[in-house]
């Protein structure tokens, strides 16, 4: 499975994501430089964590005009896999590939630690390999990662199961205390309608190796992989079975 990894002025994390596919994951990974449009063959397209453009005006504003975006949304219509973390999650509502907007942490300040995660829909191909209520240790690093949505569109994603994760307690509870930046119905992640675009604060990259801390990221990254290579074994059960010649799908007869 082909990964790229793009990178805007002021991406901090590109490195970290190339590192989490290419040794935790072991799969071929690239950058691309924000300003093509060439993604390079990729199956899945991550949009990392760091300061795009330093942040001007408000965090992924100035990114959504990049060239590569445009390419990474018809990469999204298309079917193709995108994960925004951080910074790349901000990018993704600005571009209105997720709905939403992105505020000030509620306490007005840069927050930096582990934090607990509920998977809510383990149905997507990033979280396949987890299952619903399963809690994951995962570490944020975001000054605006307060998000919001108006009541229509927070009631449609509710519906809809587009909510991926909310911050929860070691245990999974749910409480104003577990939220650490104000998100509205303490969501950490949401994904598009069609479920091949999700964007989370926690940055999983950050918890792919047992030296940090934490291996819980890598959930997520294998989860791709493992979507990537049941839709290749199916398709490849489709292409065997229509290069059998029909003769050889008739039942045996005596002449």
């Amino acid at each position: 499975m082909k990964f790229s990894v793009v990178v805007f002025p002021g991406s901090n994390c590109d490195d970290d994501a190339f590192q989490a596919v290419r040794s935790g994951l072991g799969q071929p990974v690239s950058f691309v430089w924000h300003g093509s449009e060439d993604l390079e063959n990729a199956d899945a397209v991550i949009l990392p964590g760091g300061f795009s453009y330093g942040d001007y005006l408000r965090t992924g504003a100035i990114a959504r005009f990049s060239p590569v975006m445009s390419a990474v949304k018809r990469f999204a219509a298309g079917g193709g896999l995108v994960l925004g973390i951080c910074n790349g999650f901000q990018i993704l509502l600005e571009t209105g590939l997720l709905p939403g907007a992105m505020l000030c942490n509620s306490n007005l300040r840069f927050i930096c630690r582990p934090v607990h995660l509920r998977v809510e829909n383990a149905s997507l191909p990033f979280t396949r390999s987890t299952r619903v209520g399963q809690v994951l240790t995962i570490p944020i690093a975001h000054a605006e990662g307060n998000y919001f949505a108006d009541e229509r569109t927070l009631a449609e994603l509710q519906r809809q199961g587009r909510i991926v994760f909310r911050y929860c307690a070691l245990g999974g509870e749910v409480t104003p205390e577990t939220n650490p930046n104000g998100s509205i119905d303490s969501i950490a992640g949401i994904a598009n309608e069609e479920g091949n675009v999700i964007g989370m604060m926690p940055h999983p990259e950050r918890a792919s190796d047992a030296r940090l801390g934490s291996t819980d990221g890598l959930y997520i990254f294998r989860s791709l992989l493992d979507w990537f290579e049941q839709m290749r074994n199916a398709e490849c059960g489709v292409r065997s079975q229509a290069a059998v010649p029909h003769s050889a799908l008739r039942t045996p007869h005596s002449k």
